[in-house]
């Protein structure tokens, strides 16, 4: 019969007996019970014990045994019973007791199975790996996330380390990082990589614990988690953020490295960046300037009135738009210095399109506006003296016209030209010349009032403008205090020079009552002064404008006729007053104009010289003579020596030398056949100059003569030491030498000079017999003049040419 016993506490227990097993199932389908005890003679034992255990999942069920063995035995044999027990045990006092143990120490490990389950439970379910080690670290159990994020079941895991699935690369560090948190007894954390059992790498986040208990370690639990798909986020972060950086990096250079200073504000109007330039300009450093207002740190007012300026970030935020600055703006720099900058502001819109502040970009235009009020000024000045240059005086010469006609006035213009000024530049460089001039300009300046205008229009030429005058007359005082100003020698460097003017005056409304006519008169004026011998000043006259036509007509004539061959040579000869016999020639220029017929060297020759063609007409000419000899020497001829007259632009050309003497090697004529007649006023302008170009010309086997000798001035010193051959006297000595007793002393004296210096003496302009006895009388060498030839073409002197041999031969 069944035995039925219920505990109900430790304290107190309640035994139950019945006889069969229909009352046993009857009794146990009422109350619940701990444990049953069978009789080990009950038939059908295993259908017995399948039949309670339906009536009682939860009790120990228990079986009498006729065997003795000492105690109750605690195992589940094959009737399905879970131990047994002997009459003899259940006789005995403390079976009560060892049964309410049994059945507490069921109920623990029903609930260590429960506790299992629970956890395989959790474990399985868990997307955290479970890694479960013993005190070894051996593996004892592993989840199926662990299987999933490993790549190996629990077969392969089993007994493994748990370090065995980390990257190789990685599992020093981890294993290093483990050990030092069991030794300081923390908390152990650590991101690897994970190389699953295809191969590939997953990266993962370990958390590892000790399991203990009381000090003794039971074993180990790691839990995995998969974050790749994290760690790929992250690096995508990264990249973005490093790409971000990158950008940021690019701006802030570039911003840094423009020209332009760049500032942004928020909507509020705080400072919240400064470029490098901005910090400069404004004095401010960043740090110092953020979230300061931007009053503070970009002070900006208008240059005229000095009132703040308008803010333009609060106009570009206001107007969401672009916008400038006002005209005439300065920033006023921390330190107080001010600059003058232009600039423009534009909002700055967030991801929504709305405008989240805005940014001035500005630039120092300080240098920019001193360069277009100095252009401004070079637009309206001469470069070299800072005077007024054409454009300013055309503009202020229209203002004294207005005045003067409002005012029923008159005004004066007063055109200057420096004579012969080109032989300074020619002789001494353009550096000396350009210093002539600004001395010129200053002197210039102090002869007229503060009213009156002084300007050059060029080269040497100046314009001055005396708006007011009450008659013609007042302009004679300024003439005349010019003349007086520019006759004091110009100490330039280490030149001492001479300049002389040649003032022309037009007078308005007389003159002409507009601009152009005014300077035109003025000019006129000018060229009539030069007529007049120079260094005076002539004003404008109605008849004067003839000759001004004439002289335009034929400088543009000139032009033509050296490129259409125009110009021909004529040649006068030189005779031997003792022998009679022809010494030599001079080659006379004359021009064949279609229109003005045969013109005289007396008619264009100071034109050409005023317009720049006396070097190109002087080269010219003399190529023409010595082909001219040369020919005449091919043909059997017996040539002479023909003499050149140079001009002091010629003479003073930087070329001249070399081109004198390409002339001679092309053309091949011999230098002693070729002579060069020069003034002695043109010598004597830096005689040091002309004494190395002499001397050059006598290496190259050239004879020199002093043309026109007598008519200026010559420092017997320099005449000695010039390598002069001949000294010809002008002819306006010899004229009257027969009448004029003046006259005659002085030529008298120069072939006494020319005798005492062994120079030979010719005299021209000789037309009568009596002039060629009273030379002849003095010793005179040579003569030249109407009484022995007239100037003539080539072909017709080469015929006295011809003569000169057949009387040789005769």
């Amino acid at each position: 019969m069944p035995l039925a016993l219920t505990v109900a506490d430790r304290a107190a227990y309640r035994v139950e007996r019945v006889t069969g097993l229909a009352d046993a199932l009857a009794r146990l389908n009422q109350d619940g019970f701990d444990v049953v005890v069978l009789d080990g003679a009950l038939p059908d034992r295993h259908q017995s014990v399948a039949a309670l255990r339906q009536a009682t999942p939860h009790a120990l069920i228990l079986r009498f045994s006729a065997e003795h063995e000492g105690g109750i035995e605690w195992r589940v044999v094959g009737d399905g019973t879970q131990g047994r027990i002997t009459r003899d045990d259940a006789d005995a006092d403390g079976f009560l007791p060892t049964l309410a143990t049994l059945v507490a120490h069921r109920a623990n490990q029903e609930a260590l199975h429960l506790s299992e389950a629970r956890f395989r439970s959790i474990s399985e379910a868990s997307p955290l790996g479970i890694f479960v080690s013993d005190d070894q670290g051996a593996c004892i159990y592993t989840n199926p996330a662990y299987h999933e994020i490993s790549g190996l079941n629990f077969g392969e895991t089993h007994g493994t380390d748990w370090s065995m699935a980390i990257h190789p690369d990685d599992r020093p560090g981890v294993l290093a990082q483990w050990h030092d948190a069991l030794r300081n007894q923390t908390p152990f954390q650590a991101e690897v990589r994970f190389v699953r059992g295809d191969g590939s790498v997953v990266w993962t986040r370990l958390n590892r614990a000790v399991t203990q208990d009381g000090a003794m370690c039971l074993g180990h639990v790691e839990t995995v988690e998969d974050i790749s798909q994290r760690k790929a986020t992250e690096a995508v972060l990264r990249a973005a953020e490093d790409d971000l950086f990158a950008e940021r990096e690019r701006a802030q250079v570039t911003l840094n490295s423009i020209g332009d200073a760049v500032l942004s504000t928020n909507m509020q109007g705080s400072v919240t960046y400064l470029n490098s330039a901005a910090e400069t300009m404004t004095g401010w450093p960043l740090a110092d300037a953020l979230g300061r207002p931007l009053a503070e740190v970009f002070r900006i007012v208008d240059g005229t009135t000095r009132q703040n300026a308008p803010n333009p970030a609060q106009r570009a935020i206001s107007e969401d738009r672009t916008v400038g600055l006002a005209a005439n703006c300065l920033l006023i720099r921390r330190d107080g210095t001010e600059s003058a900058i232009e600039d423009s502001a534009a909002p700055i819109h967030n991801r929504d399109g709305q405008v989240a502040g805005a940014v001035i970009v500005f630039h120092d235009v300080s240098k920019s506006h001193a360069a277009a009020i100095k252009l401004a000024h070079l637009a309206q000045h001469d470069f070299l003296t800072g005077l007024p240059n054409r454009v300013l005086l055309t503009e202020r010469i229209s203002q004294a016209i207005g005045l003067a006609h409002r005012h029923h006035a008159q005004a004066a213009l007063l055109f200057i030209d420096l004579d012969h000024f080109k032989n300074i530049n020619d002789s001494l460089g353009h550096g000396v010349g350009d210093q002539m001039l600004k001395a010129v300009a200053e002197r210039l300046s102090r002869c007229v009032r503060a009213t009156d205008t002084v300007g050059r229009l060029g080269g040497d030429e100046f314009l001055i403008l005396l708006p007011e005058i009450d008659q013609p007359e007042d302009t004679v005082w300024v003439a005349e205090k010019i003349l007086a100003s520019l006759a004091t020698p110009f100490l330039i460097g280490e030149h001492e020079l001479h300049v002389t003017p040649s003032i022309g005056i037009g007078i308005y409304p007389d003159d002409g009552i507009d601009v152009d006519t005014m300077m035109q008169s003025a000019d006129t004026a000018m060229y009539h002064a030069k007529s007049k011998g120079r260094n005076n000043h002539q004003f404008f006259t109605s008849e004067m404008n003839a000759r001004v036509v004439r002289r335009l007509a034929i400088e543009s004539r000139l032009h033509r006729a050296l490129k259409q061959g125009e110009f021909e040579l004529y040649y006068q000869p030189k005779m031997d007053l003792v022998s009679g016999k022809m010494t030599g020639a001079e080659a006379l220029i004359r021009w064949h104009d279609p229109e003005l017929g045969l013109v005289v060297p007396e008619q264009f020759m100071a034109i050409a010289e005023e317009c720049g063609l006396i070097v190109p007409i002087g080269r010219w000419v003399l190529r023409e003579a010595c082909r001219q000899v040369q020919t005449w020497l091919a043909n059997g001829l017996h040539a002479v020596p023909v003499a050149v007259n140079i001009s002091a632009l010629e003479f003073r050309h930087k070329d001249f030398l070399t081109s004198f003497a390409l002339t001679l090697k092309e053309t091949g004529v011999p230098p002693r056949f070729v002579q060069v007649e020069l003034t002695e006023s043109l010598l004597m302008h830096n005689a040091e100059s002309s004494m190395a170009v002499l001397r050059a010309l006598k290496r190259m086997g050239i004879a020199l003569v002093i043309d026109d000798f007598g008519t200026g001035y010559s420092s017997l010193s320099y005449l000695k030491q010039f390598p002069i051959d001949t000294l010809k006297i002008d002819q306006s000595f010899v004229r009257d030498i027969v009448s004029d007793g003046d006259d005659a002393s002085i030529v008298s004296a120069v072939i006494g000079m020319g005798i005492k210096l062994k120079r030979r003496v010719i005299a021209e302009g000789v037309e009568t017999q009596e002039q060629r006895a009273f030379l002849l009388a003095q010793h005179c060498d040579e003569a030249q003049g109407y009484l022995f030839g007239y100037p003539v073409p080539a072909k017709e002197f080469a015929l006295s040419l011809d003569q000169q041999v057949h009387g040789l031969r005769e």
